[in-house]
């Protein structure tokens, strides 16, 4: 069991990874607050050595994203993707 909480754990530390570099580029503090809930939730499972962070803080984002601070894609930059440009 503590290998799955480690890998999962893991994947939200990467996750968090990677929204704070999409907070440099954006500066969107939504994704600073989503950023920061994976973080808090992945070091507390790994501290504690227990599941129930890792679902908290799975539930904390999505209620964040529901509340509309997850940033907008922009149909300009969806275009220019699929058009390859």
């Amino acid at each position: 069991m503590n290998l799955v909480i480690y890998f999962f754990a893991a994947s939200f530390i990467f996750m968090a990874i990677a929204l704070m570099i999409t907070y440099r580029r954006t500066r969107h503090y939504g994704v600073f607050l989503l950023a920061l809930t994976y973080a808090a939730s992945a070091a507390l499972a790994i501290v504690l050595m227990h599941w129930w962070p890792l679902v908290a803080g799975f539930l904390l984002v999505w209620l964040l994203r529901l509340l509309g601070l997850d940033p907008d894609v922009r149909k300009d930059d969806a275009a220019n993707t699929l058009n390859g440009k």
